[in-house]
C-alpha cells in the first residue's frame, strides 16, 4: 500500500476516513440498500476513489467479476449472525465495506 504521502488527495482522504466497524453497526445502510460488498484483496480506497470520479465502466468491470457487490438477504443474514468486523468507507450515498482478512490484522 502506497504511504499517504504518496497518494493524490482524492484517495488521501478516502484513506483517512476508512475506519473499522461491527457489521451490526451499518444495519441501517443495509437496510437502506446503501451497502457495497467488496472482495478481499482489492483496494478499498481506490474502488472508493472510482466511485467519486463516476468510473462506471470500471465499476461494471469490477461487478461483472465479482469484486464489488450488493448485499443479498443471505449474505446479511449471515453476517449479521457473524458480526464480523469490517473496513468501511462512505461515498455518499453508499458505504463500501471489506471484510478483515489476517493480512489486516
Amino acid at each position: 500500500m502506497k504511504t499517504m504521502a504518496e497518494l493524490d488527495p482524492l484517495r488521501q482522504e478516502f484513506l483517512e476516513q476508512t475506519a473499522q466497524i461491527s457489521w451490526r453497526e451499518l444495519q441501517p445502510y443495509y437496510a437502506r440498500g446503501a451497502v457495497v460488498l467488496v472482495a478481499p484483496g482489492m483496494d478499498l480506497v481506490e474502488i472508493a476513489a472510482q466511485l467519486r470520479l463516476d468510473n462506471k465502466q470500471r465499476f461494471e468491470e469490477w461487478l461483472a467479476e465479482g469484486k464489488v457487490s450488493g448485499v443479498t438477504d443471505a449474505v446479511a443474514a449471515s453476517l449479521f449472525e457473524e458480526n464480523p468486523t469490517v473496513w468501511a468507507v462512505v461515498v455518499a450515498p453508499w458505504v463500501l465495506v471489506q471484510r478483515i482478512t489476517t493480512d489486516d490484522a
